[in-house]
């Protein structure tokens, strides 16, 4: 797409007016940009003359930000970053691509992180930048390139590839299950129950499958999984954890099964990008490589995965 010059205001300009909007101050600005007060003013009169409108409301010596300038300054701002981005992106690896990978905590410690390097090894052209996400969030202001989705197939402007189901378990630590002795299901009521804030209803589902009425549930509130799993090997109570991201920790008997009774997750795990991203190379390579590895690895986490087109 063809931009037009007139709508490109130049990289001195830009600089200039979000400095002087993060720090609501000319002097502020040009200090910061190793400049004079007097050019930094003059870059933001050049500003608002390529706008027609004033950024700034000034009384005496101070400013402060119009609405409308509000809202450019985080645009500008944004884009600021994402240049910066892909430029230390480029700068670290610019024989080969970058990929910005969204990811689940527990799911990129517990599982991505250990294979990781045999994708590496294969690719040697390629750089991959994890972060962390909770939910789900808009591609078109995030700086990602594709990300681990866990939920249902339901991310708009995004496509999707499925990658695994999910088995769930009620875990808690020795001394716990050896303090109840649990025999059957409502037998856990007993105990205290560790929640998620990502599936407040996953122990009322649960009971409800193996036939015990649960009234409202109360308990400790966790956002990720590792911290719910840590305290139930801490001895804090019961979760229900994905049995594939505890294995090691069931191996070695930090975590013991309070009853064999599993669960299947509703919600499932998956690869998504942005549709403009679809045909990115790295992004290509990682999609056939984490389809193979999930797939390869199904027997451990579930369902077995579709094939991409």
């Amino acid at each position: 797409m063809a931009i037009a010059r007139r709508f490109l205001p130049s990289m001195s300009l830009l600089r200039a007016f979000e400095a002087a909007a993060r720090h609501q101050s000319i002097t502020a600005a040009a200090e910061e940009l190793n400049l004079t007060q007097g050019a930094v003013s003059r870059q933001i009169r050049a500003l608002e003359e390529l706008l027609g409108s004033d950024l700034f409301l000034r009384e005496r010596q101070t400013i402060r930000l119009t609405l409308a300038g509000d809202t450019y300054a985080r645009e500008i701002r944004e884009a600021l970053r994402r240049i910066y981005s892909a430029t230390l992106a480029f700068r670290a690896n610019p024989m080969g691509g970058t990929l910005n990978l969204a990811i689940l905590p527990t799911f990129g410690t517990r599982w991505l992180a250990p294979r990781l390097p045999g994708f590496l090894r294969d690719n040697p052209g390629i750089t991959v930048n994890l972060t962390t996400r909770l939910a789900p969030f808009d591609f078109s202001l995030e700086q990602a390139d594709a990300a681990i989705h866990f939920g249902s197939p339901d991310w708009p402007g995004a496509e999707l590839a499925f990658l695994m189901s999910e088995t769930v378990v009620p875990a808690c630590n020795r001394s716990l299950l050896e303090q109840y002795r649990f025999e059957k299901p409502s037998d856990l009521l007993r105990a205290p129950l560790l929640h998620l804030v990502s599936r407040p209803d996953a122990w009322e589902r649960w009971f409800m499958l193996h036939g015990a009425l649960a009234e409202p549930l109360h308990g400790m509130l966790f956002d990720q999984f590792a911290m719910a799993a840590q305290a139930a090997i801490s001895g804090l109570g019961l979760a229900l954890l994905p049995e594939f991201l505890i294995q090691d920790e069931l191996a070695r008997g930090d975590l013991v099964r309070a009853l064999d009774l599993p669960m299947q997750s509703t919600e499932q795990y998956y690869l998504v990008w942005p549709a403009n991203r679809s045909a990115y190379p790295p992004l290509v390579a990682f999609r056939q490589w984490i389809v193979q590895e999930t797939q390869g690895n199904k027997a451990s986490v579930g369902s077995p995965v579709e094939q991409l087109p």
